[in-house]
């Protein structure tokens, strides 16, 4: 289904330089209110207990607050609305390690006449274990980028790779700042979303990568800026329908898909659309700027498919009894 019918290439590396200056001030913006705000890591990160109470009618948040004040279990807890006014989250720093007592049936007695309610969960992660999350999460997406770097460094060539990585700090970056302007709590969900977001983003600049190698091969352009204008040209349909019908499912799971998948909508709805972006007005120019040689591509291209035909016609004699 072809969206888009250019009678000539579009001129996206005309706009190359005012898309790279954009990204580095989200990016550079980014890490700003990472540095001052921070990240709110949720129970899964830093241990703790997460509470969840739902009243038949409004939840009296005020009269919650004194009930659970001047109790040293509940000292320094938070209690929030949780995506409807009959709903709320109580979030304390203590967790199995530090209780004595069943925490939801502590909750409940502190609460007994503020209102018909049910505890709906509780979650308890201890700090240690968080600690342990926290760090292999951060390993986790730094594996993910180096085993990218080496797959795309294998299958295309290394300023490929250099630029694809690139590319993806970039929408993790904005991910991330965008999470820390928000305020959303850092979560397992988060991370799989951070997890989801290379996996999509990588895909769609290996689709681009592949067809300007397509292009480098087939087309008789000697420009590697006329090369990638029309390469991207070409994939333009592809990327706009693939990356519509995705925000279309994202947005649906943002707006309709409740509380407890909000961080995670949220992250795929930033992360998706950076990636997009990043594709064609991050990604491809690198290859520019690392004085990516056409000529020179092809004719390692060249010298290695008569180095394969050389290997063929060797192995075609030896099978036949010739030497």
């Amino acid at each position: 289904m072809e969206l888009f019918k250019a009678a000539r290439s579009i001129p996206f590396m005309g706009k190359s330089k005012i898309a790279i200056i954009i990204s580095i001030i989200m990016v550079l913006g980014s890490y700003a209110l990472i540095a001052t705000k921070g990240f709110n890591f949720g129970i899964d990160f830093v241990g703790g207990t997460i509470v969840q109470v739902k009243y038949e009618g409004t939840a009296p948040i005020d009269e919650m607050r004194t009930r659970l004040s001047g109790n040293a279990m509940f000292e320094g807890s938070s209690i929030n609305e949780f995506g409807s006014p009959d709903e709320v989250v109580i979030r304390l720093k203590s967790s199995s390690e530090s209780v004595t007592q069943d925490i939801g049936d502590a909750v409940r007695e502190k609460l007994a006449g503020t209102g018909q309610f049910e505890i709906r969960r509780v979650d308890i992660v201890g700090a240690k274990v968080g600690s342990e999350l926290r760090e292999k999460g951060i390993m986790s997406l730094t594996l993910a980028m180096i085993g990218i770097l080496i797959y795309v460094a294998f299958r295309f060539e290394w300023r490929f790779a250099v630029a694809s990585v690139l590319a993806l700090v970039h929408d993790i970056s904005i991910a991330m700042g965008a999470i820390a302007l928000i305020g959303l709590d850092v979560n397992l969900d988060v991370l799989a979303a951070l997890l989801t977001v290379l996996g999509y983003s990588i895909n769609d600049t290996i689709i681009v990568f592949d067809r300007i190698r397509e292009g480098i091969t087939d087309s008789k352009e000697t420009s590697l800026v006329d090369i990638i204008d029309e390469s991207i040209t070409k994939t333009l349909s592809r990327t706009t329908l693939t990356s519509l019908t995705t925000l279309l499912v994202v947005v649906v799971l943002f707006l309709f898909g409740g509380e407890i998948i909000h961080a995670f909508a949220f992250t795929l709805l930033v992360g998706i659309g950076v990636g997009t972006y990043s594709s064609i007005f991050v990604a491809s120019p690198i290859l520019q700027w690392f004085g990516f040689d056409v000529k020179n591509y092809r004719a390692k291209l060249s010298q290695k498919a008569a180095r394969q035909a050389e290997k063929e016609r060797l192995r075609a004699q030896f099978e036949q009894g010739v030497v």
